[in-house]
């Protein structure tokens, strides 16, 4: 079932769009005509996109996404609005984007094959495909996955992995969301659950964590995490990179207020801590492969 969740702090309603207006328009165009920016996304990847106790939908791309919005405003000159629709499977993202009916959708593994079918902005995460399971379950190795209940979520990039890995292992189970994959594990009927391993580890804070363990160390794959746009649409794509180059630039300076937000997720004290060195590392990389951006900038 597709869900709809308004913005707390806008909450208005997507005007009903013509398929064929839908074709002709760019998404920049269409944003400008509208005053909506459409997001397809998940509800329950902790810490990019999730709703927390508070019935809030927060995280690490809803940070991103608010500032991709205030450039579409700013260079629009109009008030922009974001409607968020709950999509699980990349698959489904990827038809939404195809149709018009969504406009962007982040948190998604880069791969060659979804490459071929929508644009991919540059990674503003890494991450890597990890298993979750319970203490006392020894599948740190390949040759320890055989005969075991490994689950996925369905269409991630995770199954093809770990086929890779060990070619005899048996996916048991393909679930919907990573929240349904922890009920399994946490009723042992699954023995560890496969994926992104960021997603994973923000998923177990709300058990006890105590309880499980994310192996191997070292992740079997790693890949960027970035968001996908529509086809033909550099313009629109353009400020989406934009976007998370100048949020990346702001934390490498230690802008205060964007330090406080990404420390909520990954800092010393947040959801799924990342040694500071490293996210500098990686943000500093990100920002000379592309340039530097003007501080006196705003966004």
């Amino acid at each position: 079932m597709k869900k709809t969740l308004q913005m707390a702090w806008f909450g208005l309603l997507l005007p009903f769009l013509l398929p064929s207006l839908v074709q002709a328009e760019t998404v920049v165009e269409k944003v400008a005509r509208t005053g909506f920016l459409t997001v397809g996304t998940r509800f329950d990847a902790i810490p990019y996109s999730y709703i927390n106790d508070k019935g809030e939908l927060v995280g690490y791309s809803i940070d991103l996404l608010e500032r991709v919005r205030e450039n579409l405003q700013t260079n629009l000159g109009r008030t922009v609005t974001i409607q968020m629709i709950e999509a699980n499977d990349p698959g489904q993202r990827i038809n939404l984007l195809r149709s018009g009916e969504i406009d962007i959708s982040c948190d998604t593994a880069f791969t060659w094959e979804r490459a071929k079918i929508v644009d991919f902005s540059t990674s503003y995460a890494i991450s890597g495909i990890r298993l979750l399971t319970k203490q006392g379950v020894d599948l740190s190795t390949p040759e320890s996955l055989i005969g075991k209940r490994i689950a996925v979520v369905r269409n991630s990039v995770a199954e093809n992995v770990l086929k890779l890995v060990q070619p005899k292992v048996t996916i048991t189970t393909t679930y919907e969301t990573v929240e349904e994959g922890i009920e399994a594990l946490k009723s042992n009927r699954v023995d560890a659950i496969a994926g992104d391993s960021v997603t994973l580890a923000g998923s177990i804070l709300r058990e006890n964590p105590k309880d499980y363990k994310m192996v191997p160390e070292e992740p079997y794959a790693r890949f960027g995490v970035a968001c996908m746009v529509p086809e033909n649409n550099s313009t629109f794509l353009d400020l989406v990179n934009y976007s998370i180059v100048k949020m990346m630039q702001d934390y490498v300076t230690e802008d205060a207020p964007t330090v406080a937000k990404i420390d909520r997720w990954f800092g010393a004290d947040g959801l799924v801590p990342i040694p500071p060195d490293l996210l500098k590392g990686f943000f500093s990389f990100t920002i000379i492969e592309h340039a530097q951006i003007d501080p006196k900038t705003s966004k």
